[in-house]
């Protein structure tokens, strides 16, 4: 079977519920990889604004701010310009490389670093930076907020025929 290329950081199967949400200032600024976690952020507008996710999550975007390599095609750092985002939240079935690979103690403590081993139908978190971990980063660093609940499970694992993304089931 020829491996295959995917061109975005997440490929969507079955789309759950969506929304369109601001982003904040900070997102704005750096960017972030389709597949990325958020969570709610308080606003002074009108609006359903969202942040990096520290743990806990509201839902995912489907697209990265700047995942297009094209730099002449109309969604090309439109999304942090103009600061909005596409939310999933709700169940649903994608494939993406916006996950942790390694531990979240050899991320701390520094090199060697461990890989996370995932296997089917493992519980998954967003990580203390939103990305997909098997992990509950919240427990593990003592937050106020833990333990968090599952937002996803192991659909499939990464491997070289799908470019070694994670296929996740959403919660």
């Amino acid at each position: 079977m020829p491996e295959i290329i995917r061109a975005r950081n997440c490929i969507v199967f079955h789309k759950g519920d969506t929304l369109t949400v601001a982003i904040d200032d900070a997102m704005a600024a750096g960017g972030w990889p389709g597949g990325q976690g958020v969570m709610w952020k308080d606003s002074s507008q009108d609006e359903f604004l969202t942040t990096y996710s520290d743990g806990r999550g509201a839902g995912f975007l489907i697209w990265g701010s700047d995942e297009d390599a094209d730099q002449f095609t109309a969604l090309t750092r439109n999304q942090p310009t103009y600061r909005f985002a596409v939310m999933i939240f709700g169940n649903s079935l994608i494939s993406t490389s916006s996950f942790e690979q390694y531990t979240y103690a050899s991320r701390i403590a520094g090199p060697p670093f461990v890989p996370l081993v995932y296997g089917p139908n493992d519980p998954l978190y967003f990580s203390l930076r939103g990305l997909w971990t098997k992990e509950d980063e919240a427990t593990l660093s003592g937050k106020p907020y833990a333990p968090l609940d599952p937002v996803g499970i192991v659909a499939q694992l990464p491997k070289p025929s799908n470019n070694n993304f994670l296929g996740i089931q959403t919660l």
